[in-house]
């Protein structure tokens, strides 16, 4: 019986999903990662808590090594190893051993590509200078804390005003430093409603943040290879450390040199089993686009659990099986200081450039009674079609109950019910935990 010979490139999310899941629909199959860098199977989304000392040990999101996952998955991973070309024809890749430098030629029946996608950089800052960080990997959680344990790190600026930038600017506040971020856009999180970018604004102040708008003009002084301060409409801030977090690109180098298909966003085109244009080479993760459940239309979404599911479905799939991906709705929260965001779909705004006939809804409630300790108030915003009432997105700011309002206004848009029925939903009641009338329900009226 001929073994057939399955290999993935990349190892953080995607890539040992991709991996189990082939293993355990061929037992029989030789299954194959590499991965360039130094760690495998890390929870990237926790990387800021291990600035902020939530998390004690860097070592416990790390959650297998080499020796583990073939223990424990049946899998042969290869870290330090870059793969370096990919040749269709032959069906083989170039792999480069970081350590010893020497290259090799593995065969394959099927590749997975998992690569994921990197961090965007602002191009007048050289990645040579000494105090400019990044936090996509574990490694660079590290290097951060190697600069930090080594130097007096005071002042923090953190470039970026969205979901990575403000959680570790929390991060950053919550472990004593000074923290500064800026934004090239006049309010944080830019992307959302402009409601909740007034009400983090309002957040950020009141934990001593300070955040400035607009600040695409800042200028940087540079000295001694080391980002030590910037200037903004006259005043110089001293800095000690820079975090860049301007957002994410897919990390499509190798598919582009192997002239696979990609689509409007930049990232692999994969069709519904997570095939490329190749029929032997399938991708999953951050590295390739999805199809969005509101508009039916591609769409770029690096966000670690559909690149778990996407992994799962290349891996069966790879193996010999028939699985298919579905088309998938954005819900994703943060954290910042006492209080968390939630946003699930479109925002007004996108829906209005797509002229998608969008109107919305605002309300504001408390989260639990009044009377009750612990009670705060809660905002939510629903966009959907003035016609149809079917939703298009919807936004929550709160405490930690606006989780389960984001899962709700999910699981509405992808079952295809209207905004309107939130009114007819039983939802639950008791004093200490939720309001007598509860923020979905107000919602719902009113549409």
């Amino acid at each position: 019986m001929n073994v057939k010979k399955i290999i993935i490139i990349g190892g953080n999310a995607a890539g040992p999903s991709a991996a189990a899941k082939a293993k355990r629909v061929d037992p029989n199959a030789d299954v194959v990662m590499f991965e360039a860098g130094e760690f495998i199977s890390t929870g990237t989304c926790e990387l800021p808590y291990l600035i902020s000392g939530d998390i004690d040990d860097y070592k416990k999101i790390v959650f297998f090594d080499e020796t583990s996952f073939l223990e424990k998955k049946g899998v042969k991973v290869y870290t330090k190893h870059r793969v370096e070309n990919i040749d269709k024809l032959n069906k083989s890749i170039t792999v480069k051993n970081l350590i010893s430098g020497s290259e090799e030629i593995h065969k394959y029946d099927k590749l997975i590509l998992t690569t994921g996608s990197v961090a965007k950089k602002i191009a007048t800052l050289s990645d040579s200078i000494e105090n400019i960080f990044y936090l996509k990997t574990v490694s660079n959680y590290l290097d951060i804390k190697n600069f930090s344990d080594k130097n007096n790190v005071r002042n923090v600026l953190i470039i970026g005003a969205s979901f990575i930038g403000l959680e570790v600017a929390d991060a950053f506040k919550s472990s004593g430093k000074h923290v500064t971020v800026i934004d090239s856009a006049e309010h944080p999180m830019p992307n959302s409603e402009p409601e909740i970018q007034n009400m983090i604004e309002e957040t950020l102040l009141e934990h001593g943040v300070e955040f400035i708008g607009n600040a695409e003009a800042s200028e940087y002084i540079i000295e001694n290879n080391k980002l030590k301060g910037f200037k903004f409409n006259g005043v110089v801030r001293d800095i000690d450390l820079v975090l860049v977090a301007i957002g994410f690109a897919p990390n499509t180098d190798l598919a582009e040199k192997a002239k696979l298909q990609l689509g409007a966003f930049g990232g692999i085109k994969v069709d519904t089993k997570q095939k490329t244009s190749d029929m032997n080479i399938f991708a999953a993760g951050d590295n390739c686009e999805v199809v969005s459940k509101i508009t039916n239309r591609p769409d770029y979404m690096p966000i670690a659990t559909f690149a778990h599911q996407q992994g799962h479905i290349a891996g069966a799939n790879a193996a010999g099986a028939f699985e298919y991906s579905k088309p998938v709705v954005k819900n994703i929260a943060v954290k910042i200081f006492n209080k968390t965001f939630a946003s699930v779909g479109l925002s007004n705004s996108e829906a209005d450039k797509m002229n998608l006939n969008p109107k919305s809804v605002t309300a504001v409630t408390y989260n639990i009674i009044k009377v009750m300790p612990g009670s705060g108030k809660v905002f939510g915003k629903i966009i959907y079609n003035s016609s149809t009432k079917m939703i298009y997105g919807a936004s929550f700011y709160g405490n930690d109950e606006v989780i389960g309002f984001a899962d709700v206004i999910a699981s509405f848009i992808q079952n295809n019910l209207s905004a309107d029925k939130l009114a007819e939903v039983s939802f639950n009641y008791t004093p200490p935990k939720s309001p007598f009338i509860n923020l979905l329900s107000i919602l719902g009226r009113k549409v």
